[in-house]
């Protein structure tokens, strides 16, 4: 019987087998799953935000896990999301990425890994849990720029700006930690959640809709700047401050 405190998964898997043997085990760690073999049906399901975790195949009858995932994020359930796929091919995997997906596992895996990375992402919540709790919680403001991080607002000039989770992320992170240079990599360790080198370009076209959405110039950032051979970092205020002078 679950308890209050335990997780609660929706299965989004059409292979009965596969269904069946993560069902298995994922229960067998004391997750409440529930399985849904059907796009339609798993977008649904999806949408009432009630879960925990979604692992989510890709390849579906009706709705399929992209467009899933991306329906999700833009009505705004921020539900974590962990895709399944039995392609190969790096487009797939950065596509989920960039969709809004927390993490992904190819098929054939290990049942030993999709548990671990099952726990990673529940730890990177309880994280992002406790962070919120603490007095960083107190709004950011950055020369019109304002961030407010118990409502996961975002404001340029009075105006408020639509990010996605992971731009969301990217920002609170840049803007908490002003000045300080993070490589590609250390972006994708820090926000994605994973160490994989050759995805640099998640973060690149993550940095480039970011500024679309909050630089007065995105081809001239006045936030996020590019530290060449480097990666990116976050204006300083005293840079903000002479270049308004």
């Amino acid at each position: 019987m679950p308890t209050a405190t335990t997780k609660h998964i929706l299965l989004v898997e059409d292979d009965a087998d596969i269904a069946d043997l993560l069902e298995l085990h994922l229960t067998d760690e004391g997750y409440d799953v529930d399985v849904v073999d059907d796009g339609d049906e798993g977008l649904e399901r999806a949408l009432s935000c009630s879960y925990d975790l979604i692992v989510l195949d890709i390849m579906l009858p009706g709705t399929d896990g992209f467009d899933i995932c991306r329906q999700l994020r833009q009505e705004k359930c921020h539900t974590p999301i962990l895709m399944v796929t039995a392609k190969t091919e790096e487009v797939d995997k950065v596509l989920g990425l960039e969709l809004g997906a927390d993490d992904y596992i190819t098929k054939p895996f290990s049942i030993r890994e999709v548990l671990a990375r099952v726990k990673a992402i529940f730890r990177r919540v309880q994280v992002d849990q406790e962070d919120q709790s603490t007095p960083d919680d107190s709004p950011i403001t950055f020369d019109g720029l304002v961030i407010e991080p118990t409502k996961r607002k975002v404001t340029v000039e009075g105006e408020s700006v639509d990010l996605t989770s992971k731009e969301y992320e990217l920002l609170l992170l840049f803007a908490r930690h002003p000045g300080r240079a993070y490589s590609r990599q250390e972006l994708l360790d820090e926000v994605w959640g994973y160490q994989y080198s050759g995805y640099s370009h998640t973060v690149n076209t993550h940095i480039n809709r970011l500024r679309n959405k909050i630089e007065p110039d995105p081809s001239s950032p006045r936030y996020v700047k590019t530290v060449w051979g480097v990666g990116y970092r976050f204006a300083e205020r005293e840079e903000l401050a002479e270049r308004d002078a």
